[in-house]
């Protein structure tokens, strides 16, 4: 095998080899294309505040001292906006010397603005598992909008494991963009990944370009589907005559990129969450595309990335085909065994401007 991110088949040998482990047996669709979902433990505790173990710390020290209680996940349990929760999850990790992991929040997760961080024990950055890494793993939850139920069990998170590095520079991203149109435009710009632009002009004036998150709604079990009115927690957003959008301090924003996404087969990509010389916002809590994302042959020609965007201190104005974001693209370390769409039923796959799962769909 050589170097890159681990598909399906990849992951499954490192858990056929003890070098990640669980609580309990791993369920079936828990391996996804490129990654690994992570499931909450039983029991969870509210802290003071966000925080990172540092060198030779454990979480679970840092825990005992700055919990205010904790409670049990087993039947389900509610967790507040505007609160910070440490949940132990099941998975653990013996990695081997040169594999190293990143965690990201779910794609459901993140279109519920539910700030999720994996941390472990002695590491001092959030989502990151150096290589080598043995130990457990904890997941810091902070719903920003919307109240949420979660159990023992449920899923926010997702791991991607590499070895080495495969990040493609700019010259090999422009030449697999010209090999498979990774993004739906004839100039892309390229540079530290490639660019993707946010769609408010939609159908045209009054045309539907995204929702805006309502405050003080009602609770979302994250477990059900297609189960919440969109009136109930969202308001739409009409595209106005000139293609922009005033995004208001403190908000919670579901838009979709003006161009359709491509990831092929063989690669693997992440959506870069925020970059502060685009503006004063921060886009795609969850940067994981998986192998066959918009990819034809998988069901998803056309397939646009949904842009989930929270805005800064500020109001900030958004104009349509302005550059939100980018997707810095890896090799696979070997072909994949699953890709996004077909071969696990994707909920996403071929979307255009969706909210999260959870959520009836327009009549």
């Amino acid at each position: 095998m050589g170097s890159g991110v681990f598909p399906s088949q990849a992951i499954n040998v490192l858990i056929d080899q003890d070098a990640i482990a669980a609580d309990d047996p791993f369920a079936e669709d828990q391996v996804q294309p490129s990654s690994l979902d992570l499931r909450l433990g039983s029991r969870a505790y509210r802290v003071r505040a966000s925080f990172l173990p540092g060198r030779g710390m454990a979480v679970q020290d840092r825990v005992d001292r700055l919990a205010l209680h904790a409670f049990d996940l087993t039947d389900g349990a509610v967790l507040e906006t505007g609160c910070v929760y440490i949940v132990p999850l099941m998975e653990r990790l013996a990695l081997p010397d040169d594999v190293s992991a990143v965690a990201n929040p779910k794609s459901s997760t993140g279109r519920l603005d539910i700030f999720t961080r994996v941390i472990a024990d002695g590491i001092g950055a959030f989502d990151t598992v150096p290589a080598g890494y043995h130990g457990p793993l904890f997941a810091e939850i902070s719903p920003r909008t919307f109240p949420v139920l979660v159990r023992r069990g449920t899923r926010l998170s997702q791991i991607r494991f590499r070895r080495g590095s495969a990040k493609l520079n700019d010259a090999e991203t422009l030449d697999l963009h010209r090999a498979a149109t990774l993004v739906a435009s004839s100039e892309p710009v390229i540079h530290n990944g490639i660019s993707v632009s946010v769609d408010l002009a939609g159908a045209g004036p009054g045309g539907l370009v995204g929702y805006r998150a309502r405050r003080h709604t009602g609770v979302i079990d994250v477990e059900r589907k297609a189960a919440y009115d969109v009136a109930d927690f969202w308001d739409a957003i009409a595209a106005s005559a000139d293609g922009s959008l005033i995004l208001d301090p403190d908000q919670f924003y579901i838009l979709a990129s003006k161009e359709a996404v491509h990831v092929p087969p063989d690669h693997a990509a992440e959506m870069t969450p925020f970059d502060p010389l685009v503006g004063e916002f921060r886009v795609h809590y969850a940067g994981f595309f998986d192998p066959g994302f918009g990819h034809s042959s998988a069901g998803g020609a056309g397939s646009r990335a949904v842009l989930e965007v929270r805005s800064r201190e500020v109001p900030f104005i958004l104009e349509d085909g302005q550059t939100v974001g980018r997707l810095v693209y890896e090799r696979l370390s070997e072909p994949p065994g699953l890709l996004y769409g077909s071969d696990i039923g994707s909920h996403y796959q071929a979307q255009g401007l969706k909210l999260s799962k959870h959520f009836k769909p327009a009549a």
